[in-house]
C-alpha cells in the first residue's frame, strides 16, 4: 500500500513480520564529511567541463538533486523487514527471462476452454524484501502491500496438431519509479504511510522534492483491459500498459492530460461497454469520477463528487444507469498527520454512506443512503431490482489497511486480526480480534423512499475475500459469484491473509439447511477445498465458448503447496464445483501469493 498527496494503494499482502528496532543514525562528523564529499567532487568536476552552452539553471537542477541524496542518504538509513517462516511464499521470486512451455498437466485441458491468457498480479518487492527506514526523526516503514508489481501469466493456445500449449512467464511491471530503483540498484523512496508522524512528513517532502511524487508507483494490484489494451494499476498513479502476450511495459495511459489523478485498482465497464472509474485524493478534491469511452480514446465525463473527507476507494459498482460510490471510514488524513496521528486511518466511530449516482450525474445528483459503519474492498456486483439498487460486497468490522498505529507490533496485531471470535459482531472496542474478517453483505437502496434494508447474507463460520462474477453480469442481476476462502488458523499463524478455498455463491437460492438470520436466510454456498497447507491467489472466472448460463466455465487460480514449495494453476469447473479440478497444471517456479487475476480470451491473437 502506498500513499501519494492523493490515495492509497490497494488492499491485499506482501510481508510484516517482528524486526528488531532500527536505531537512528547518530551525528558522524567523518560519515557526513564522506557524504558531501562524494557529492560535490562529482559536480566540480562536471561544472569545469562544462560547455558554455549548457545552462545553470539546468547544472543548478542536478546540484539540488544530489544535494538532496546526499542528504537523505546521510540522515536516513534504510532496513530490510525480515520474514518469517511461515510467510516463505510471501517472498520476492526473480523474472523468468524466456516463457517457459508446460508438460506437466494433471488431467485435461477442456476442448472448449478458450484461447487466452491467465494473468495476476501481486506484490514483488524489487530488493527481496520490504523497507523500513529511520532517522532522528523516527521511523517509518513499507505496509505489507508496497512491493513492486509483477506479474505471472499462464498462455493457453491450440496446437496445430491438436492438444494445448502452455507456457508461463512472470515480469516486473517497469512503471517509471522502478526503473529508476533498479538503475540506483538500491531503495530510494522514503516510506510515508505507516510510522512516526515527523518521519512520515519529512519522507513525504522529500520524496517530492527528489522525485515528484510522493511515493513510487507499484503498479501491483489489477491488470485490466479496455479496447484490447491491458494495463496493471493500483491506485496512487496512472494505469501503466503492458504487453499481454510479452509482459513488456509499453508506457502510461494517455488520456492526453484530461486526468491527471490516481486512479482506482477497480475500473469498471458498465453495461454499454464505457470504463468507470474515479480516483482519490489527501486534498480536495477528495474523489472525482470519470468516464472514459468504449475505444479507451476519449475522457467523456469528469467531475467532483464533493466528498468531505479524504477516503481510500478501492473499488466502485455500476448498473445499467448508475455508478455506486462506497464513502466508508478508512479515511486519509495529512491534517491528522500534522496533529501527530496516523495518515491511514479506519475510523469506525465515524460514517458510511453508499451514493446512487446516475451515469453522467454531477455531485447533486448523487442519492445518498447512510448505512452502518462497514469496511469493504471488494464489491461482488450491483444491479436494479425495480424501485430499489442492490449492492453486494465483503464486510469486515475493521480494516486490514494500512495496520497498527506507528507499525508497532505488527505481527501480533495482524494474527489477532484473524483469529476468529465465539462472535465477531461483538468485539469490544480495545480488541481488533476477528476484525480482518469478511461476510457477504447486502445493501439494498430504495430510490424512491430513501430507506436502506442491510444484512450479511452468508454466516458467520467462514469468510471471503477477493470476490468475483462473470463479466458479462456485471452491473446486472447475477445468479452466482465466487471468493476465495479465508483460512483463519493459517492466516493469523502468519500474520498475513492465506486463502485455503474456494466458494461459489448461489445468489439467489437460500440454504435449506439453516433459515437463521431474522428468517431471512442466508445464501447456498459449494465450496472448493484445497489440501492440506495449499493455498490460492489471484482466482479469476473464465467464461466457456458457446456458453448459455451463468456458470457455464471456470474458476481458475494459482494454488501453492507449502508442503512441497510447488506452485499449480487450478481449473475448476464452475457447475461441478466441489469436485476435483478438470486440471492441475505444475509450474516452472514457486509463484508467492498475489493480488488479483483475471482471464482475457484472445482469440484472434493467440
Amino acid at each position: 500500500m502506498v500513499a501519494t498527496a492523493s490515495s492509497v494503494n490497494s488492499f491485499h499482502f506482501s510481508a510484516s513480520a517482528r524486526r528488531p528496532p532500527i536505531n537512528p543514525p547518530s551525528l558522524n562528523l567523518a560519515r557526513l564529511s564522506s557524504t558531501f564529499s562524494s557529492f560535490t567532487q562529482p559536480l566540480i568536476g562536471e561544472l569545469r567541463q562544462a560547455p558554455a552552452s549548457v545552462g545553470v539553471a539546468r547544472l543548478i537542477e542536478k546540484a539540488s538533486g544530489r544535494l538532496l541524496d546526499a542528504f537523505v542518504d546521510f540522515a536516513f538509513q534504510f532496513a530490510d523487514q525480515p520474514w518469517l517462516p511461515s510467510q516463505s511464499n510471501f517472498m520476492s521470486v526473480d523474472e523468468v527471462d524466456e516463457a517457459v512451455n508446460i508438460t506437466n498437466i494433471e488431467g485435461e485441458i477442456p476442448n472448449d476452454f478458450p484461447d487466452g491468457v491467465y494473468i495476476r498480479n501481486g506484490s514483488n518487492p524489487l530488493f527481496g524484501t520490504l523497507q523500513s527506514s529511520s532517522s532522528l526523526l523516527g521511523r517509518s516503514s513499507e505496509t505489507w502491500v508496497e512491493g513492486e508489481g509483477m506479474l505471472h501469466a499462464l498462455s493457453f493456445s491450440r496446437a496445430t496438431a491438436g492438444g494445448w500449449v502452455v507456457s508461463y512467464k512472470n515480469r516486473f511491471v517497469e512503471s517509471i519509479s522502478f526503473q529508476l530503483e533498479r538503475r540506483r540498484n538500491h531503495p530510494a523512496f522514503l516510506p510515508v504511510i505507516e510510522g512516526d508522524a515527523p518521519a512520515i512528513l519529512a519522507s513525504s517532502l522529500l520524496n517530492q522534492l527528489r522525485f515528484g511524487k510522493v511515493a513510487k508507483d507499484l503498479s501491483n494490484t489489477n491488470v485490466f483491459e479496455i479496447s484490447g489494451k491491458f494495463f496493471a494499476i493500483s491506485e496512487n498513479h496512472m494505469p501503466v500498459e503492458i504487453d499481454l502476450l510479452s509482459l513488456e511495459t509499453t508506457g502510461n495511459w494517455d488520456l492526453r492530460e484530461a486526468w491527471n489523478r490516481p486512479f482506482i485498482a477497480h475500473p469498471k465497464k458498465a453495461p454499454g461497454g464505457e470504463l468507470v472509474f474515479v480516483g482519490a485524493d489527501g486534498r480536495k478534491p477528495f474523489l472525482v469520477l470519470g468516464i472514459v469511452s468504449a475505444d479507451g480514446k476519449v475522457l467523456k465525463h469528469k467531475v467532483d463528487l464533493k466528498l468531505e473527507r479524504g477516503i481510500i476507494c478501492h473499488d466502485i459498482g455500476v448498473t445499467r444507469r448508475y455508478n455506486i460510490i462506497l464513502d466508508m471510514p478508512l479515511t486519509f488524513d495529512w491534517a491528522r498527520l500534522l496533529k501527530g496521528g496516523p495518515l491511514v486511518k479506519y475510523d469506525k466511530e465515524s460514517y458510511a454512506r453508499i451514493g446512487v449516482m446516475p451515469r453522467y450525474g454531477d455531485s447533486d445528483s448523487i442519492k445518498w443512503f447512510d448505512v452502518q459503519p462497514f469496511c469493504t474492498f471488494h464489491i461482488v456486483n450491483c444491479y436494479e431490482d425495480g424501485d430499489e439498487v442492490v449492492v453486494r460486497g465483503g464486510r469486515s468490522l475493521g480494516s486490514i489497511i494500512p495496520g497498527p498505529e506507528l507499525g508497532r507490533n505488527k505481527f501480533q496485531w495482524f494474527s489477532s486480526g484473524f483469529k476468529l471470535k465465539s462472535t465477531v459482531e461483538d468485539s469490544d472496542d480495545n480488541s481488533n480480534q476477528g476484525l480482518f474478517l469478511s461476510r457477504l453483505h447486502e445493501w439494498r437502496l430504495n430510490m424512491k423512499t430513501g430507506s436502506v434494508r442491510e444484512r450479511y447474507i452468508t454466516r458467520s463460520d467462514f469468510f471471503y475475500e477477493f470476490h468475483i462474477c462473470n463479466d458479462l453480469f456485471v452491473g446486472l442481476h447475477n445468479q452466482y459469484a465466487y471468493a476465495q476462502v479465508v483460512n483463519s488458523v493459517a492466516s493469523s499463524i502468519c500474520g498475513l491473509p492465506k486463502y485455503g478455498g474456494l466458494a461459489k455463491f448461489h445468489l439467489d437460492e437460500k440454504d435449506s439447511t439453516r433459515m437463521e438470520n431474522n428468517g431471512d436466510g442466508y445464501i447456498k454456498i459449494e465450496r472448493h477445498q484445497l489440501g492440506a497447507n495449499e493455498f490460492c491467489s489471484g482466482a479469476a472466472f473464465v467464461s466457456k465458448k458457446g456458453g448459455v448460463q451463468e456458470d457455464d466455465g471456470w474458476v481458475i487460480s494459482f494454488v501453492h503447496s507449502e508442503d512441497t514449495n510447488t506452485s499449480q494453476v487450478h481449473i475448476i469447473d464452475a457447475r461441478n464445483f466441489e469436485g476435483e479440478p478438470v486440471a492441475k497444471i505444475t509450474l516452472p517456479k514457486r509463484v508467492p501469493y498475489g493480488f488479483h487475476g483475471a482471464f482475457f480470451p484472445m482469440l484472434d491473437r493467440l
